[in-house]
Order: C-alpha cells, then sequence, then structure tokens
C-alpha cells in the first residue's frame, strides 16, 4: 500500500481578526502534533492552513484530490465558517471525509470567559453550520464527537482511518478468476460490471491451464526450499503415511503457492478465487498454498466466489499493520451445535482457512478429498483464537448490493474433533444463534464469509456507507421485528 497520509483543515474566517487568526492556527496545530504523538494513530495527520475563503477552501480539497499519499480530510470548525463558503470545495472533493466535532479547551474558563474568548472558541456554532451544509449536499462522512486529546476520540478517528484506507484502496482491488463459478449456485454470482462502478474492483477470468503453466514452470529447487520453509514452520501430522509420499503432496502445494503468487504478482492481482469443479492441469485443489498466500495480504473466495474474495482482500489492507491483529479469513457456515447454552455454528471449509486466525500450534496434513477428481491435498490444520468479531457478506440482490455485517462472538469448541482435518472456527452469531441466523437467512446472508477479530460493524458499516450501498447489522440490539422493517424500508431507499 501507499504511505498514506490525513489532511487536517480547520474552518475559521476573518471576521475576528488577525490575533484570533493566529491562534486557530496555533491551536490546530498544537492539536495535529497531539495527535501524531499519540501513539494511537496508523497513520499520520497533516497540518494544512486556516480556510477561511471559498478559493482556499475549494483548492485544498482539489489538491488533496490530487495527492495520491492524502487518503481523507480531517475538517473541524474552529470558529464560525459561513457554509456557503464550502459548497464548491466539497461539491469536487472525492475522498473519504471525516467531521471532527471539538474545541481547543476541554473545560469552560469560568473565571475568565468573555465574548473575545467566545468568539474565538465557538465550535458548537461553527461545526452546526457546517455539518448542515454538508447533509444539505448529500455527501457522506463520518462524525466524531469529543474532545481532540481523549484517547477514545483518538481510537475513534483511528479507527476511521483504516476505513478511509479501505475506501481508498478499494478501486485498487483486481481479482482473478480461475475458471468460474460453481455451477447452479447462486450467491457467488453478481454483477461484475456494478461491482466496479461501485467498489472500483476488476474481476477478471483466466482460463485454469493458463496459471497452471506457471505452476509447471516452478523449479525443483524453488519447491525443495519452500517444502523446507514448510516443514521448519508447521507440524507435520503424518497420521500412518509414508512420510516421502506425505513429503511428494506437500511438494505440489508447494508449487502451486510459487506458481500462483508469482502469476498474480506478473498480473498485479490482489485477490483469487478458484473452483474444485475445473482444476485443468493442477494436480491437487490449491489448499496449503492459497491458506498462505491469504497469509500473506491476498484476498480469496472459493468455488468462484469473487464478491468474498475482494472483501477479505479489502479487510486485510484495512487491517494492515495493525498491533496485535488476531487474524482476518475466508469462512464458511457449515453445521450447529443446537445443544441448549451451547449454541453455535461450526466454520471450515474443504481447505482454505488462513493461518493467520490460528491459536496455538499449526500442522500439516494430507487427506483425501471427494471433490476435486484430483489427488490427497496437503493443507494447514489448526483452531481459530476466541473473541468478539465481524463476519461480513456481500451479496447481489439484482437491483443492488448489500452488506450484511454480523457481530459474533468466537469460542473454544466443546471436544476436540480428531477425524476433521480441517481449520475450524466455531462462533455464536450475536444476538443468539436462533435470532442472528434467521436475521442472516432473511437478509439473503451467503454461505461464505468474509471473516476477521481485527475490525468493527462499525468500520465495515461506514465503507458500505461511503460505497453508497445498504448495510445490515445483526448484532445484540437485533430483533426480528426491527430487521424485517428495517428490510422493508431498505427495499424503497436502495431501489
Amino acid at each position: 500500500m501507499r504511505k498514506y497520509q490525513f489532511w487536517f483543515a480547520t474552518g475559521s474566517q476573518d471576521l475576528y481578526g488577525d490575533e484570533c487568526l493566529a491562534h486557530v492556527a496555533e491551536h490546530s496545530k498544537i492539536m495535529v502534533e497531539h495527535l501524531n504523538k499519540s501513539g494511537l494513530l496508523p497513520y499520520e495527520v497533516v497540518w494544512k492552513p486556516t480556510l477561511i475563503t471559498n478559493e482556499l477552501i475549494r483548492k485544498t480539497f482539489n489538491e488533496a484530490n490530487a495527492d495520491e499519499a492524502c487518503a481523507g480530510v480531517i475538517t473541524w470548525m474552529h470558529t464560525f465558517s459561513p457554509a456557503k463558503s464550502w459548497i464548491l470545495g466539497l461539491q469536487e472533493y472525492r475522498k473519504p471525509l471525516l467531521h471532527l466535532h471539538t474545541q481547543f479547551n476541554e473545560e469552560i474558563p469560568y473565571d475568565t470567559i468573555d465574548m473575545d474568548f467566545m468568539n474565538e472558541n465557538q465550535s458548537a456554532h461553527g461545526d452546526r453550520e457546517y455539518g448542515h451544509i454538508v447533509s444539505r449536499m448529500g455527501i457522506e462522512r463520518k462524525v466524531i464527537v469529543g474532545h481532540w486529546a481523549d484517547a477514545k476520540v483518538i481510537g475513534r478517528i483511528a479507527s476511521w482511518m483504516r476505513t478511509a484506507v479501505g475506501i481508498m484502496e478499494s478501486s485498487h482491488i483486481r481479482v482473478v478468476r480461475v475458471a468460474d463459478n460453481m455451477r447452479n449456485v447462486a450467491v457467488t454470482e453478481g454483477d461484475k460490471v456494478e461491482a466496479q462502478i461501485k467498489f472500483g474492483w476488476e474481476i477478471d477470468a483466466y482460463p485454469v491451464n493458463e496459471i497452471a503453466d506457471y505452476v509447471k514452470d516452478v523449479s525443483k529447487g524453488e519447491i525443495d526450499a519452500l517444502v523446507e520453509e514448510y516443514y521448519d514452520s508447521y507440524e507435520i501430522l503424518l497420521e500412518g503415511r509414508d512420510p516421502e509420499e506425505f513429503k511428494k503432496h506437500v511438494a505440489v502445494q508447494a508449487g502451486i503457492e510459487i506458481g500462483f503468487e508469482r502469476f498474480l504478482k506478473e498480473k498485479d492481482y490482489h485477490a483469487i478465487v478458484t473452483h474444485f469443479g475445473d482444476l485443468g492441469a493442477l494436480q491437487q485443489l490449491p489448499g496449503l498454498a492459497i491458506q498462505r498466500l491469504m497469509e500473506k495480504g491476498y484476498g480469496f473466495g472459493a468455488e468462484g466466489d469473487w464478491k468474498t474474495a475482494a472483501m477479505v482482500r479489502l479487510m486485510k489492507l484495512m487491517t494492515e499493520g495493525m498491533k496485535d491483529a488476531k487474524g482476518t479469513s475466508f469462512m464458511e457456515d457449515y453445521t450447529y451445535n443446537l445443544v441448549p447454552g451451547k449454541e453455535g455454528i461450526l466454520q471450515a471449509h474443504m481447505l482454505e482457512v488462513c493461518p493467520t486466525i490460528a491459536e496455538g500450534k499449526i500442522g500439516i496434513k494430507v487427506n483425501p478429498l471427494s471433490m476435486g477428481d484430483r489427488e490427497d491435498p496437503a493443507r494447514l490444520v489448526f483452531t481459530s483464537k476466541t473473541g468478539p468479531a465481524v463476519a461480513t457478506s456481500l451479496i447481489d440482490l439484482g437491483n443492488r448490493f448489500r452488506l450484511i455485517v454480523n457481530t459474533v462472538d468466537c469460542k473454544k469448541v466443546e471436544k476436540p474433533m480428531p477425524k476433521l482435518p480441517v481449520a475450524t472456527a466455531f462462533w455464536t452469531p450475536q444476538p443468539n444463534l436462533a435470532t442472528g441466523a434467521e436475521s442472516w437467512i432473511l437478509a439473503g446472508g451467503a454461505h461464505h464469509t468474509a471473516f476477521s477479530y481485527d475490525l468493527t460493524a462499525e468500520q465495515m458499516g461506514d465503507w458500505g456507507a461511503a460505497m453508497g450501498i445498504e448495510v445490515v447489522y445483526i448484532d445484540k440490539d437485533t430483533t426480528i421485528r426491527s430487521l424485517k422493517n428495517e428490510l422493508l424500508w431498505n427495499s424503497v431507499a436502495f431501489r
């Protein structure tokens, strides 16, 4: 990714004199310096001169548009700033926008406050004027309220920055479809042209054997070196298989990983989908290879699911560089536990779950796979971390896209599953399994999800709002009655 920055633009006017404007500039510089030194922001904030005229506002916003390093503008009105001055600049601005509703002083200076202070420190007044024009113009933006030095406020700014980067990077995502969708499956299909219009994604198809040629061209030396890395990094779980025969199966995945990554880099793709029904010259269904590519930051979707592949890539970009990140992955709903008090959904896939979400040891297994009609594929096996997370599903309803965002609670399974040779997670959707699953089905959610421990429902919803699409939240406050009403209203609002 680019080394992004965010501009800090303070609004004022010349009605109150040069001394006031000097204070406005000084205060905004202090605020920017504090934000950057807080250690809480993932990206740098860049101070910009105070905006007091139509011309300067318009010039600054257009410079932000043109600067590839600028991922968004943070605006704040220190004094009153007549909102008509902002119209042209806002009309032409094309990047994420944050309205920070704050003021320089945290407390009213009861003993000394006078009208000079009131005129200079009237964010409560100026931000409402500015907020009005942004709302009247129908411009999507984030509003954060609170004192700029409060760690919670800075944390919210940090969270928005990651969403803003997701908005910026969305237009750079390129997905390669190896073969096509699984035949007769509805939810993995969708309008690729509309996806490029809405999200900026490029989705291209290639014959499977074109990418298989890249795998075929990988040298034995390269494969042997990667297999050695595998054997140094993971537990080798032979389970009675001949060690040399086992290693040959692992070597096939090493060749797929190298060949696929070489193809993706050469063609500049950032996400990939495969389909077990069309493997061409590939010896195995890509398993361990795809898991490793996801770990490196590539998006993935199974059975041709390009929407989920792009979302996984997007969510990995949004969590880039996050301290103590717990992981982001492609996932699929498989089977329920319906025992009262222990309800949940076992999540997995045939092979392809990202090891960034693993807790504890990661092993390699080689096991038969009934689908794909190829030799037994090698795969990484592990269980996932626990804690809160979000599961998202982007669906195409025919006339619009809908993003479903479910807050989930990941848990330990009650017992080991020694005969299940895949990576797994186990979660209970909020507010509970029955309501969460019913809501998901009513909303049309897919069986594939883009899943992350490191992002929030608010961040994903803000991304969806910036894209101009419908967002449906399923969380602790969801009821079936309210959800049905929301879906009905949305069918009119997003027509």
